[in-house]
């Protein structure tokens, strides 16, 4: 009795290392219920990681509780979207917009699934490197969300605890934006600015990596896969709609090349295609009056349609696992509600890539080849947007290039 209390109180408190240590005690894989983590074969429970993958992306709410935190995180973050009085603003925001967004959670199964794919991709991602690059075994993957838990800050500070050597900034994002990859890098600096100490671990970055082949061929196949779901006489005419979260103009403008990058992905996966379909680039997620990126897929959508094309495929091109905008916004607003209003023949949805088998090849080339090289950090992300404005991003990557020791 007495030792469980122990436990209770050590699981309460968040000491890790300490859990660990209990862990270590039993040989048995279940220790008052805690379940003991997942190795690879060329790793074992006791084994410090050398190299840690950081997995960085913007998260989701995994219960309807979490989702008003989730919302008061995001639009207190200037990186992705800029209010006046923000302070203010993003709170009332937040809790204004709450219920309709927990109803739509709701409407998915009560919460996001990106961490359940993030970690499975994490997973099968550790697996292959430690066979294929024993030199930085044994990795380890773990996951920073910037606006869900597990949050960056908190998971930088378990990499520290654990005493990884290595670790491998890397943005699940393959297309860089300011308000991306760019956030949850800032959010890296800011952990280490407020922090006494000097981190402890050597750092590298994977800011992008949106021409990747395997990428491209993930895309390229579950397209293909939702063609032959159509009869063969009316294939060809099927209209594909890249579809990839917008971003206000002028952040565009001030230099943000994600537009420019998530079209080379569309040209890439076109060409594995052979160019066998029309197809366009279309936006969705527009939020507030300014303006976005165009044409709006939902806009989109109806002009086809008003224009005879009444079969189409909405391929999520830059997103690399499901949440709520491929769930509920492709899935549900626009295939199933617009599709019915607009009376379109049939709209399918490209899958996106999750566990993939190429998607995982994606990850693991992109991984060991970043290994393979002493190019720590590219010079791409180290500077600024032409006409940037925002006193983070130079903060932040004037500590990327001290951190990474690559000039």
């Amino acid at each position: 009795m007495r030792r469980t209390m122990l436990f209770k109180s050590f699981l309460k408190s968040g000491y890790g290392p300490l859990l660990s240590k209990i862990c270590r005690l039993t040989t048995s894989s279940n220790f008052y219920g805690l379940e003991a983590p997942q190795t690879s074969e060329n790793a074992t429970p006791t084994t410090t990681p050398k190299t840690g993958i950081l997995m960085l992306n913007m998260g989701g709410p995994r219960t309807l509780d979490e989702v008003h935190d989730f919302l008061l995180r995001l639009f207190k973050d200037r990186d992705i979207i800029q209010l006046p009085v923000q302070d203010y603003m993003g709170p009332w925001i937040a809790k204004r917009r709450t219920p309709s967004i927990q109803e739509k959670y709701d409407e998915i199964g009560g919460g996001s699934p990106i961490f359940k794919w993030t970690d499975i991709q994490g997973k099968l991602l550790c697996e292959r490197l430690d066979a294929q690059c024993p030199e930085s075994a044994p990795h380890k993957h773990y996951i920073g969300f910037r606006y869900a838990h597990p949050l960056t800050e908190d998971t930088l500070q378990q990499m520290e605890d654990d005493g990884v050597e290595n670790c491998i900034a890397f943005s699940q994002y393959p297309q860089y934006s300011c308000s991306t990859t760019g956030s949850s890098m800032n959010a890296i600096h800011q952990f280490y600015a407020k922090r006494s100490e000097e981190s402890r671990m050597n750092w590298s970055v994977i800011d992008r990596w949106c021409t990747n082949s395997f990428l491209v061929k993930c895309f390229a196949e579950n397209i293909q896969k939702e063609l032959d779901q159509f009869p063969k006489e009316k294939q060809k005419d099927v209209f594909i709609l890249f579809s990839a979260h917008s971003l206000p103009l002028r952040q565009v403008n001030r230099g943000d090349p994600y537009s420019a990058e998530v079209g080379a992905t569309v040209q890439l996966v076109m060409e594995q295609l052979g160019f066998s379909n029309p197809y366009r680039l279309v936006w969705q997620s527009k939020v507030g009056p300014l303006p976005w990126l165009s044409p709006a897929t939902d806009e989109a959508i109806k002009g086809l349609v008003q224009r005879g094309r009444r079969n189409m495929i909405l391929v999520p091109i830059a997103f690399t696992s499901d949440h709520i905008e491929t769930l509920h916004e492709l899935d549900i607003e626009y295939a199933k509600d617009i599709g019915e209003e607009v009376g379109a023949e049939c709209i399918r949805r490209c899958a996106s890539p999750n566990d993939h088998p190429h998607f995982i090849e994606a990850l693991v080339d992109v991984v060991s080849s970043h290994l393979n090289t002493s190019h720590r950090c590219s010079e791409q992300f180290l500077h600024n947007c032409p006409l940037c404005v925002n006193p983070s991003c130079f903060a932040s990557k004037k500590w990327f290039r001290y951190m990474t020791k690559k000039f």
